[in-house]
């Protein structure tokens, strides 16, 4: 950035010293009554086309290069920060799928589809350098991030089939401080008091929501808990992986261990779907796919530990939908928790807003 700065100020004019010297004109000679001038046709500047779709195009071009230049001036947080925000809208519309689908198709049935079509999709993107697309230096990391993906989304997916939208979102935001303890245990990330804070007042919330009692909590709210402790062993297992795994490597080796674990028992359970089912089916496996990328691109770029208090924007996106869609009214609780954490996700998406430093031009 300091190179384009120099070479801005390279390209400007000569300093006042090399100006010209202002000169008074010539006078016009007078015109000489033995030539006739010839009379020409005025330019009506209304015949020239203003040309609104050009304006139209430049405003768009000069927004581009904005944002271009805010995007490579943007910090690794804040880069990943705009990945995970993405990932989780993609994802809100993915979950209303499962949960709709999930009412009359098993669940097996349902990931063994999506990553199916997850896994097509990759293989058409990569079908001119598939053979470089399935490198890979830690294969048995691969393996072990795809089979702890399945027992993620088997635990998370069953319970938010079957138990409210808006609570199983909120005990999966315990996953934050499995994966915050794990970036200081596992990854060595360095994580200052305030990132803790915004951590555990987030998780504070949750637990508000949660309501804790002395009659404990069901078979299908442990198995969302134990679907977020699954979660945090992909985002450490993620951040692992980036230093020397593409994204499209990483997601083609999640669907052929998926698929080849979800063969059997996919066609065990198998139940055709009705043409609305296979509508959302699609549907959530194409939005799934993007998310799958969207997410693990926010874990390449981006810290774990910086990133995780994001997710907490997932509870009003699965409180909008729950209400909207499959009528559940979240508790008083819900949305003072939801408040709390809110909060707290402002703060962590103010902390990654930090471009990098420029360093001083040289002189």
């Amino acid at each position: 950035m300091s190179e384009d700065r120099q070479t801005g100020r390279q390209s400007r004019s000569g300093s006042e010293d090399d100006a010209p010297t202002w000169q008074e004109p010539a006078a016009s000679p007078a015109p000489r009554p033995d030539i006739q001038i010839e009379a020409r046709t005025p330019i009506v500047f209304s015949d020239v086309p203003d040309g609104p779709d050009t304006g139209a195009a430049n405003w768009l071009a000069h927004r581009r290069r904005r944002l271009r230049h805010w995007w490579r001036g943007a910090s690794p947080n804040l880069r990943g920060s705009v990945f995970m925000l993405s990932a989780l809208l993609v994802y809100a519309v993915m979950v209303a799928g499962i949960k709709h689908v999930g009412q009359a198709v098993p669940l097996a049935q349902i990931l063994l589809i999506r990553q199916v079509i997850m896994t097509a999709i990759l293989l058409a993107f990569a079908a001119g350098s598939l053979r470089q697309a399935l490198h890979t230096e830690r294969l048995g990391l691969q393996v072990f991030r795809s089979v702890i993906t399945l027992l993620s989304m088997l635990c998370g997916f069953t319970a938010v089939v079957k138990i409210p939208l808006a609570q199983a979102t909120a005990i999966g935001f315990s996953q934050v401080l499995f994966v915050t303890i794990a970036a200081v245990l596992v990854l060595k990330e360095a994580v200052d008091g305030r990132r803790w804070a915004a951590t555990i007042i987030g998780f504070i919330g949750v637990l508000i929501m949660l309501r804790p009692s002395s009659d404990g909590l069901d078979t299908y709210a442990l198995l969302s808990l134990a679907g977020a402790i699954f979660g945090a062993g992909i985002t450490v297992s993620v951040r692992k992986l980036a230093s020397s795994e593409r994204t499209d490597t990483i997601l083609l080796y999640q669907g052929i261990v998926l698929i080849a674990l979800l063969a059997v028992p996919g066609w065990l359970w198998w139940q055709p779907p009705t043409p609305n089912q296979w509508f959302w089916l699609i549907t959530l496996s194409l939005f799934g796919t993007a998310g799958q990328w969207l997410i693990t691109r926010a874990y390449q770029v981006g810290e774990a530990a910086a990133l995780a208090p994001l997710d907490f924007s997932r509870l009003l996106l699965a409180s909008f939908t729950g209400f909207v869609f499959f009528a559940e009214i979240p508790a008083i609780t819900t949305w003072i928790g939801a408040a709390i954490v809110i909060g707290a996700t402002l703060y962590t998406i103010r902390k990654n807003a930090r471009v990098a430093a420029v360093p001083p031009a040289s002189a």
